[in-house]
């Protein structure tokens, strides 16, 4: 089952996201590689700079994508105000479908 991870930064914390950066990028090579990682990326502010994060994860419940979003080293840094995950389906180009 797909999960969305939608996260948003807390105000004013760009310098935690780009310090914490590189740990995130390797977090997320390890998810990708073992084929749990579907979509990443961040949103962007007026300014266009990241304030947030979306990722789309395969987890087998809610439970299990919970675990797996704790995980980010972003999460861990406490860079989110707060992290809302959801059930998604992909339906329009969808490689997988």
């Amino acid at each position: 089952m797909l999960f969305a991870v939608i996260c948003a930064d807390k105000p004013e914390s760009l310098d935690l996201r780009m310090a914490t950066r590189p740990p995130h990028v390797e977090w997320l090579n390890g998810l990708n590689a073992a084929g749990t990682l579907k979509i990443a990326g961040p949103f962007l502010d007026a300014n266009g700079k990241p304030n947030g994060s979306l990722l789309i994860i395969a987890a087998d419940d809610i439970d299990a994508a919970k675990a797996i979003a704790s995980q980010d080293p972003y999460a861990k840094a406490g860079l989110f105000a707060n992290v809302e995950i959801k059930p998604y389906n992909w339906v329009f180009n969808n490689p997988e479908a």
